[in-house]
């Protein structure tokens, strides 16, 4: 009897795995195989490298390096923004938070559940008003203001897993350094951040990888301008905010390119994760 248990709950695991398999690959498929008939049609590398986008035009551009730049530029800067914030609130939650600690496991945990969409109304209520004011700009949708909205979202992933990696360091090691003479920071920052590096990289990686994804919050504060932008300062127009924008109206050849757009927003995920993962490894043999 336990055995035939065993083997029907092996059965349904098995089918699930192999169902979101095949929903991966359908996905790929159908991305793949729209964005390449455009690509064959339009050409790549003007694809990649022009700086005009007006698909509705009698003679339509379908240039998408501006927003390619945008998307860098914002996912960039808003890990950077985030990284030392989610770096530290981790460390105190795992060595230092001992009452609070359930206080603000909660509070993380409530920041993770909160819909994008809130947190695009709460940066044109309140981030959009102060970069305006705080630099004297006309608009204060930049992508100053969408890296900041980022940079806010992609902290509850930082945190719970780089958090759940310091914790999962041995005890002994924490213990043996403070019994060497090493202050508690010292063993904090030589002992078991370094030990803990493969999940804080994997912290980095999914974040990179919810913030360049990012569609509904970035769309209400980043200004949606298909340009080459200038400098942080200015409004500019994502990968992910061109495909929300145009998507419901788009047909024909404006359709491909659009699903050509996340085409390379695969390809832009899947070389990050690639890069991360090696830089990992490295570290790890290092170890």
């Amino acid at each position: 009897m336990n055995k035939t248990r065993e083997r029907i709950g092996e059965i349904i695991f098995l089918l699930s795995a192999v169902l979101s398999v095949l929903l991966i690959f359908l996905i790929i498929f159908f991305i793949f195989s729209e964005g390449i008939k455009f690509v064959r049609d339009y050409g790549l590398l003007p694809f990649l490298t022009g700086s005009k986008w007006k698909p509705t035009a009698s003679n339509p551009y379908f240039g998408i390096f501006p927003m390619i730049i945008a998307s860098i530029i914002v996912t960039f800067l808003s890990t950077l923004i985030a990284l030392p914030f989610g770096l530290g609130t981790s460390i105190f939650m795992a060595y230092y938070a001992k009452k609070s600690y359930s206080s603000l496991k909660a509070l993380i945990n409530l920041m993770a559940a909160i819909p994008s969409v809130v947190y695009g109304f709460f940066a044109m209520m309140v981030l959009v008003p102060i970069i305006k004011s705080l630099f004297g700009l006309r608009s204060g949708m930049t992508m100053l203001t969408a890296s900041i909205l980022l940079a806010i979202m992609i902290l509850p992933t930082m945190v719970n897993i780089s958090e759940n990696s310091l914790r999962k360091v041995p005890i002994t090691f924490y213990q043996g350094s403070l019994a060497l003479g090493a202050s508690k920071e010292e063993t904090i920052q030589k002992v078991m951040l370094p030990y803990a590096k493969s999940g804080i990289f994997s912290s980095i990686i999914l974040a990179i990888g919810r913030a360049i994804g990012e569609t509904m919050a970035v769309y209400l504060v980043v200004g949606n301008q298909p340009r080459l932008p200038g400098s942080i300062l200015t409004g500019a127009r994502t990968l992910t905010t061109n495909i929300v924008l145009e998507m419901g109206y788009a047909s024909g050849l404006h359709r491909q390119a659009l699903i050509a757009t996340a085409m390379v927003l695969f390809f832009f995920i899947l070389l990050i994760n690639i890069i991360f993962n090696i830089i990992r490894y490295k570290n790890e043999k290092k170890f």
